[in-house]
């Protein structure tokens, strides 16, 4: 466990890793043909599928719904049909990465792994970084923004309300942070529950 995947979870508490499968992951990571970060995938074993703070939505590989390859799969595809403007996006990744064409999905471009209900797009891009990995940020309004952190350094920092998701896109709540499972079925209706108080 990282430095900041174990401070998240003096935050979130317990985590009930309802769903843990590393065949799920295997599966998922040979479709990307990349490894995905390990404490992300402790993180989304841990706690998905999860909504925290009634904004961020994290899925699983291993569910039939809120299923993260299908996520993936679907957001990549969107992402792909964009047009931009002036043929650049804002904050263009690709200088970052070393590429000459935008691609999502793939080991070579960005890969989401994260979204919000506010329509901001959490991407990891494995050639990012130097090559070491580093998250890009699209803040629902097609302008990125690159965190040169990990998956857990960027909840802990999203959570007390900083701005990693681009200007003015802090997202921070007083009290014990809300977690709610995501329904597994139409009619389920999951209560809040909520990590520990600050200090405890």
């Amino acid at each position: 466990m990282t430095g900041y995947t174990a401070r998240l979870s003096t935050v979130l508490g317990e985590p009930p890793m309802r769903y843990r499968d590393a065949v799920a992951w295997r599966r998922l990571e040979r479709d990307l043909r990349v490894s995905l970060p390990t404490e992300y995938k402790e993180i989304v074993d841990g706690y998905a599928p999860v909504e925290i703070n009634g904004h961020l939505h994290l899925m699983h590989p291993a569910t039939r719904r809120w299923n993260l390859a299908e996520k993936i799969r679907s957001t990549s595809e969107a992402w792909s049909q964009v047009e931009w403007d002036e043929d650049e996006p804002e904050g263009d990744p690709r200088e970052s990465l070393g590429v000459f064409e935008l691609r999502f999905g793939d080991a070579d471009g960005l890969i989401p792994i994260a979204s919000t209900n506010r329509g901001e797009t959490i991407f990891y891009a494995p050639k990012g970084g130097q090559g070491a990995g580093t998250l890009f940020v699209e803040n629902g309004e097609g302008e990125f923004f690159e965190y040169s952190m990990g998956f857990a350094e960027w909840l802990w920092h999203w959570l007390n309300g900083e701005e990693v998701t681009g200007p003015g896109g802090s997202a921070c709540y007083p009290g014990p942070v809300a977690l709610r499972n995501l329904p597994m079925t139409a009619d389920e209706r999951p209560e809040m529950r909520y990590g520990p108080a600050p200090g405890v």
